[in-house]
């Protein structure tokens, strides 16, 4: 056996091979049982790979709350959903506690799903401005100052979770939205996080509001501090910050949200080519004006009206969704808001904002 790790590392016998093959036909993990193949290999490799106690334990216990997360969201796959992160020591009767409640209910009331972190302060305030039908909370198990919310249902749309890592994941991919409300340094943490996905194009454009009190002056001096520190550093781009909304209104920061999603529907990368799909066919006239505006994006060619690709109509992804093909320059992904509020802004753009999409695979 040893031989055999030592003269190719990922391999496993055949005999274990075959047998994770049978188990996963046993188990009928029908079109998805690759997956399922791999993530078995995965942990017999572990094994083999005579794997400290502790790191095993890691594994497990992570691999463990992803499938009970994965679980919690599942009957509300086509629901939008909005997260909204902000410090568990805001009191109840604090400005910033009345904000996240208005936020989270106006969304609500749009038919948005509110996502918290479960605990007490800006989360229990978005949870009840939410109301119970509508929350959803990924807890995390602390020694203090953290418990799930009481206004969350319990047995029914609440998570509890060891690893921030854990966490921070399921509070972010589900989501179609983010509010950021004032907090310490897990509520900045967050934050950055969804920042750096959107600047290096790990994730798909969301948006994103940084939300204050009236007349607070939280974010605005985050913003100075980028602006004054790390922009003449080289450290950031001037206009990383341009992709959120930085306001101390409750109806701006509604309306960012929803009307992220007035035309643009999703994106999805094929080969080197981005199709963006939309809600309303541009004329060309309007692609034209595209093309004027972020050619500069393009390592070339133009943008295109296009039919489904060959691996969309495969997959049955959002095939009735007009599209626009471009090559995006890859260093400029960051920049890919631009484009789509601009798209957004089309005359041929819907009057009213559409519930995005739930993401494919």
């Amino acid at each position: 056996m040893s031989e055999f790790v030592a003269s190719s590392p990922d391999a496993l016998p055949d005999s274990v091979g075959q047998a994770v093959a049978a188990l996963v036909a046993e188990i009928g993990a029908g079109r998805n049982r690759a997956l399922i193949e791999r993530i078995l290999a995965s942990g017999a490799r572990l094994g083999l790979d005579g794997t400290d106690r502790l790191d095993l334990k890691i594994t497990a216990a992570a691999l463990e709350e992803m499938r009970q997360a994965f679980r919690l969201f599942a009957p509300y796959t086509a629901v939008p959903k909005v997260t909204v992160f902000g410090s568990a020591r805001i009191a109840a009767d604090d400005p910033l506690y009345r904000q996240a409640q208005g936020v989270a209910a106006s969304l609500a009331d749009d038919g948005w799903m509110v996502v918290t972190g479960a605990g007490p302060g800006i989360m229990q305030a978005a949870a009840e401005g939410a109301g119970p039908a509508l929350a959803i909370g990924v807890s995390i198990r602390l020694p203090f100052e953290e418990k799930p919310s009481a206004a969350i249902a319990v047995d029914e749309r609440l998570v509890t979770m060891k690893y921030f890592f854990t966490r921070k994941l399921m509070l972010m991919k589900e989501s179609r939205g983010f509010v950021c409300l004032p907090g310490g340094f897990g509520t900045l943490d967050e934050t950055f996080e969804l920042l750096t996905l959107q600047q290096t194009g790990k994730a798909e454009p969301m948006p994103i509001v940084l939300l204050d009190a009236e007349g607070g002056t939280y974010w605005t001096s985050l913003r100075r501090y980028v602006e004054t520190e790390l922009a003449p550093l080289g450290m950031v781009s001037p206009g990383d910050l341009d992709r959120v909304l930085i306001t101390d209104s409750v109806g701006e920061a509604v309306a960012e949200i929803t009307g992220f999603w007035r035309n643009y529907d999703s994106l999805r990368w094929v080969g080197d080519r981005l199709v963006l799909r939309l809600n309303a066919e541009p004329s060309d006239a309007e692609v034209a004006e595209l093309d004027r505006r972020f050619g500069r994006l393009l390592t070339s060619g133009r943008f295109a009206r296009t039919e489904p690709l060959a691996p969309e109509q495969a997959d049955r992804d959002a095939l009735d969704k007009p599209r626009l093909v471009f090559e995006l320059d890859p260093h400029r992904v960051g920049e890919l808001h631009e484009v789509i509020r601009a798209i957004n802004a089309l005359p041929s753009a819907p009057a009213r904002a559409t519930p995005p999409s739930v993401p494919g695979d």
